[in-house]
């Protein structure tokens, strides 16, 4: 038999006796087994504190992001591998797509979350508090990686994607991860990672992994450790107990398995778009991975004129999808993910019948293609009736963690709300609906309750990525019973990995340390103007203070024709009695270009290489004929961009090919009392020395 490895302290070593045995879920054949006895938890977490973290610390955000890329492509072109291995689960091969490359896309789009970061090891975040009145002392939040380990474990049901969507955030952030897949699908995680740990990729220590039972592993973590757990409530719960979580203030993000719910809206009626878009819905999140998704529907909400139609649309619905051996490709659901979850599920539905009847399926019988129902874990999708959603309210508390959902009737929307609500939280609701204002009642008043709420129509649908599919760059967890944490989410991710640090001190310090340039900083001058600069010749604070310029009434009317601009308040001639303005007042765009104009070094060709935008834009003081203004001009933070893969001719004409990277300017207008009239940062594309 088998024996499946742990990848611990940089070596990969098999748990002491038989372990427990792990099977085929289609054929209930015995295929590996899995123990951790006999290994040093302890060393374990040690090993990822020493070893791994300085080495993700030392990297920048930027060196992180291109590390994801580097693994997700090495991993996508191993794929075939872990479809072969994934049907042993259960999983069809549109499952093992949402688990496979959906947790491999996790890395790329996490990689492509490097350019939200500067090329540092640490970043700031939110905006800079002036704190003294003459701007000499002022405040602002830094983010650094923890100095400890992330702690992943994970559920069954996505032994691949568990794993990288959690993994892909934490390397971001520069932590190192300790993953602890559930035992029953670890064969599946056990291959992915000797992949990882193959391609050399990660930096020694930055990823371990148990396929078997935890040990003490929790004995050892610190408030510096972050720890993760994807469930049961029940489970959840009980490791958030923990006593080192509590008296080290470990960071704990629990998302549990929930009741999630999907609406119909009153104005849906059959054979509308809507009223096929809902009966698909319902169909794809029941039969997906068998129903064994956190975020599948359980509770399905209809208007009450409209049940009996609704749910014999569903069950029609369900009648065309095949059950069996996933490696046939007629077939469009296997099975659970083993027999212990095929007794658990049932049982379950045991208590579910206590208020509520079947409608569709058979607890006892399937059909099945391809495979022996006896043998695998297969099981009927199952659609059950609850009449008395109020009353009735075990199918408000009891999850079967399988192809079962419950329909039940509402009245009006504010009882849709309520029953939405009687989940006691969720990771996500849905309402289908063609009326906005449906739409938006619906979310206001079910959103403290659920941690996403998707809403499909008919405009939408074709692109929606669907009920049951959390997304990186969107919040991932939900209040209450889904376990009150949040996970992904984009940036918002990554700080939960990271240590926030409010700092104070002066514009020049704070500069320094942020690598930001912070106004009222000390300013570099120059002899050589920036714009002459390459890239990584420029300096942070490098600064230039113009000559200046008289604006004219004539270079007002100039510009307005020139725009077409006409406001009254650049037209002379008006009447400013009852007016913002004394007189006839210059263009905010003009000043800005007057600035452009006064800073802009543009005698010969130099390292700048386009304009690429502007940010922060701000007028703060209107600007009349006779006023003499002048520009103060600072580098103020730099963006390396990576060069982009050549294609063809018209990238190569696009410069996608030039070595640059992107820079900011801080730009500060000034009139003649030396106030300011205009803040705003531009952006600029600039060359890398060495591809001149």
């Amino acid at each position: 038999m088998n024996k499946l490895q742990n990848y611990i302290a940089g070596k990969w070593i098999t748990g002491d006796g038989e372990g427990q045995l792990l099977f085929n879920a289609v054929t209930g054949e015995p295929i590996a087994a899995a123990s951790t006895k006999g290994l040093d938890f302890a060393a374990m977490v040690e090993y990822g504190k020493k070893i791994g973290n300085p080495a993700l610390r030392k990297m920048t955000f930027h060196e992180r992001g291109r590390m994801l890329r580097a693994l997700a492509t090495h991993l996508l072109e191993r794929k075939e591998k872990f479809y072969q291995l994934s049907y042993r689960t259960g999983a069809t091969k549109a499952d093992s797509w949402i688990d496979i490359e959906g947790g491999i896309g996790n890395l790329f789009s996490n990689a492509s979350l490097r350019r939200k970061f500067p090329d540092l090891s640490y970043c700031t975040d939110g905006e800079p508090i002036v704190l003294g009145k003459a701007g000499t002392f002022i405040g602002h939040h830094i983010l650094v990686p923890k100095e400890g380990v992330a702690i992943h474990i994970n559920a069954f049901n996505f032994p691949v994607w568990g794993m990288l969507e959690k993994c892909a955030v934490n390397w971001l952030a520069g932590m190192p991860a300790i993953v602890k897949p559930a035992t029953i699908t670890s064969y599946l995680t056990e291959v992915v990672v000797k992949e990882i740990i193959a391609s050399k990729i990660l930096p020694e220590g930055a990823l371990q992994v148990i396929c078997g039972n935890a040990g003490d592993l929790l004995d050892h973590v610190t408030s510096q450790d972050v720890v993760t757990f994807t469930g049961s409530a029940t489970t959840g719960l009980k490791l958030k107990s923990h006593p080192k979580i509590l008296s080290e203030s470990v960071p704990f993000n629990m998302e549990a398995d929930s009741l999630n719910c999907i609406v119909l809206g009153s104005d849906v009626e059959p054979g509308s778009a809507e009223w096929d878009i809902f009966i698909k819905e319902v169909r794809k999140e029941m039969t997906v991975k068998a129903g064994q998704k956190c975020t599948a529907i359980r509770r399905i909400f209809a208007p009450e004129n409209k049940m009996e139609a609704v749910w014999k649309a569903i069950a029609a619905s369900l009648s065309q999808t095949t059950i069996g051996n996933p490696l046939n490709e007629k077939v469009r659901m296997g099975s659970l993910a083993g027999e212990s979850q095929r007794l658990e599920v049932k049982g379950q539905i045991q208590k579910l019948l206590a208020s509520s009847q079947i409608v569709y399926g058979s607890l006892d019988s399937v059909e099945v293609m391809d495979a022996d129902a006896k043998k695998g874990a297969f099981i009927s999708p199952l659609l059950l009736k609850n009449e008395k959603p109020f009353t009735n309210n075990e199918t408000h508390e009891v999850e079967a963690f399988g192809p079962v959902s419950t329909i039940m009737p509402y009245k009006n929307l504010e009882e849709a709300i309520q029953l939405s609500k009687k989940g006691k939280g969720s990771l996500c609701s849905s309402i289908v609906t063609a009326d906005d204002n449906i739409a938006t009642e619906y979310t206001i008043g079910a959103a403290t309750y659920h941690g996403r709420i998707l809403i499909l129509n008919a405009e939408c649908a074709k692109e929606s990525t669907g009920h049951g599919s959390p997304l990186p760059m969107l919040v991932h967890g939900g209040p209450g019973r889904a376990g009150g944490g949040e996970e992904m989410g984009g940036v918002r991710g990554i700080k939960h990995y990271m240590q926030m640090v409010a700092i104070q001190g002066s514009p020049t310090t704070i500069t320094a340390i942020t690598k930001t340039f912070q106004q009222n900083a000390k300013g570099i001058n120059s002899a050589i103007h920036p714009f002459k600069k390459y890239y990584e010749e420029l300096n942070i604070g490098d600064q230039v203070v113009t000559g200046k310029r008289i604006i004219t009434s004539e270079d007002i009317d100039r510009f307005a024709d020139l725009s077409g601009d006409h406001f009254y308040a650049h037209i002379k001639e008006t009447d400013f009695s009852d007016t913002m303005f004394e007189q006839q007042v210059a263009h905010g765009y003009f000043i800005m270009s007057a600035a452009a104009g006064l800073f802009v070094e543009s005698f010969e060709k130099n390292p700048v290489l386009l304009n690429y935008g502007i940010d922060e834009l701000r007028f703060t003081k209107p600007v009349y004929p006779g006023t003499e203004m002048y520009v103060r001009f600072t580098c103020k933070e730099k963006i390396p961009q990576d060069k982009k893969m050549i294609k063809n001719a018209e990238d190569f004409k696009r410069g996608d090919d030039i070595e640059k990277g992107i820079v900011k300017w801080l730009v500060e207008m000034f009139d003649d009392a030396d106030e300011v009239i205009g803040v705003a940062t531009i952006l600029t594309m600039v060359r890398r020395k060495e591809e001149s």
